[in-house]
């Protein structure tokens, strides 16, 4: 059984920038306990704390792991994944790093993508929803009036990609690969926003059919 402490810290794992509520939910536990733990994790330099605007009125207090916190966990690819990316970026100019990541996604994606083919477009989404989460992302996809959202509520990726945006481009072109259509990025976590969200206009996708 876990302690307070080690799911507190397992739920910022997974869901960097969180609040005291939403810890509290995920906990289980009420927001003065919620605080406690985490002056105590801040005073240990293992969570790092930040204000984010959020509409009208005071900006809140969000929570994520600290590279120390992060270094709990068996995640030391962490620093190698940092120090590669740097690496490559110092050797390559930029449109050969960004060819490079897109052609990774495509990789990935190439399987799933001939499989895609035969499938109807909804159908597509939830095999979208399958792949990603082999890589460790939470997806939901929505219908909203003419078009679809695909939402990524965790993403593997974040931390590594608060130094290097770059990898963004690798979810992104994976989704495009499998469902054959373009898709717009409109929300990112790296821009303050809670998740990511893609969407394709069904103009898009009549435009495929025919």
């Amino acid at each position: 059984m876990k302690s307070t402490r080690e799911r507190i810290i397992q739920t910022l794992l997974q869901h960097p920038k969180s609040t005291v509520q939403d810890l509290a939910e995920a906990v289980g536990i009420n927001g003065i306990s919620v605080r406690h733990h985490l002056n105590s994790l801040l005073a240990e330099n293992l969570v790092i704390v930040e204000e984010v605007r959020h509409g009208v009125g005071r900006p809140r207090q969000v929570y994520s792991l600290s590279e120390k916190g992060l270094e709990r966990f068996p995640t030391r690819y962490y620093r190698l994944a940092n120090r590669l990316l740097e690496q490559i970026k110092e050797s390559l100019p930029a449109p050969m790093v960004s060819h490079l990541f897109r052609q990774i996604a495509s990789d990935m994606a190439a399987d799933m993508a001939v499989k895609a083919q035969s499938l109807p477009f909804e159908a597509r989404l939830d095999l979208i929803k399958q792949v990603l989460a082999s890589e460790g992302f939470s997806v939901e996809w929505e219908k909203q009036g003419d078009e679809y959202r695909i939402y990524e509520t965790t993403c593997p990726y974040l931390h590594i990609g608060q130094s290097h945006p770059e990898v963004c481009t690798v979810d992104q072109e994976l989704i495009s690969t499998v469902l054959s259509i373009p898709t717009e990025k409109v929300q990112c976590v790296l821009n303050g926003d809670t998740h990511c969200t893609y969407v394709i206009q069904n103009q898009a996708i009549g435009e495929k059919k025919s």
